[in-house]
């Protein structure tokens, strides 16, 4: 049975997911980049966010995927999605070897993902082509699935294999909206092998403020077309350092270091 949330934990969760959700909508991508760090400054563990996360953007890539459904063509995602899914439970047995590890250090991992995420989206700019070399698949696809097992965060690899295609943007959403939902039930399930009942209540409550989601949806699209999604995206992107950089540095803000800070100050007063 699910058990609620103390309601400001409840707030808190909302209101990260939604954030995610907006962002996604309105950029077409970060939505995880957002949600993980953010979600363990909020009290959730990594196995707990990305049941959530998994949840709350099903009907977001089930709608897409539908509008999008004509230019959807199985020869393009059938070896890439292969790829993902062979490397997805690579990530996840590698998450619950980590999943014991301090909070502190958890923060910095996503921080630092989040900041190589970034900075590579920053930075290779490829010239799009009809064509890419098979070894930019098995890159792309393998590392996306380890990512998105380990750390929740398998969509930049995917946006920038994308991106080197000269692909409509109908058929690049569409090609997208695919990959992260045929992943959905078993990136689930195999979270569900590994951490049992602890993804249950964060599944059901993503589940239960899905009427929230798809407000957040309809926001972010008609943000992302008023402020132009160019913008958008650099804003996303310095919203994304910034909180890389306060996880990478999490130990300089937690109360355990200012506790200590200030035992060492009154002994030496002492």
């Amino acid at each position: 049975m699910m058990e609620m949330l103390p309601l400001e934990e409840l707030a808190a969760f909302a209101a990260v997911v939604c954030l995610g959700i907006f962002v996604q909508s309105a950029t077409g991508f970060a939505g995880g980049l957002v949600i993980m760090p953010l979600m363990l400054w909020a009290g959730q563990g990594i196995p707990e966010t990305q049941a959530a996360l998994l949840v709350a953007t099903t009907p977001q890539n089930a709608w897409g995927l539908w509008q999008y459904r004509q230019t959807v063509q199985l020869k393009e995602f059938a070896f890439p999605a292969t790829l993902r899914m062979a490397s997805l439970p690579v990530g996840i047995a590698v998450l619950s070897l980590i999943d014991g590890f301090p909070v502190q250090f958890m923060r910095q991992l996503i921080g630092a993902v989040v900041i190589l995420c970034v900075m590579m989206l920053l930075i290779f700019r490829p010239t799009p082509r009809e064509h890419l070399h098979v070894g930019w698949t098995w890159l792309a696809f393998l590392s996306s699935g380890f990512f998105q097992g380990c750390t929740g965060t398998g969509g930049p690899m995917m946006v920038l294999w994308v991106q080197a295609h000269d692909w409509s943007t109908k058929r690049t959403r569409a090609f997208l909206f695919t990959m992260y939902l045929v992943s959905m039930l078993p990136a689930w399930g195999l979270l569900y092998y590994w951490f049992g009942q602890r993804i249950i209540n964060p599944s059901l409550t993503a589940m239960a403020i899905i009427p929230l989601l798809l407000v957040a949806t309809w926001m972010g699209l008609h943000v992302g077309t008023w402020l132009g999604r160019h913008r958008l995206r650099r804003v996303t992107m310095c919203v994304l350092l910034v909180v890389g950089l306060v996880g990478l540095l999490s130990p300089l803000f937690s109360p355990a270091r200012s506790a200590e800070t200030s035992a060492t100050t009154n002994a030496n007063a002492n």
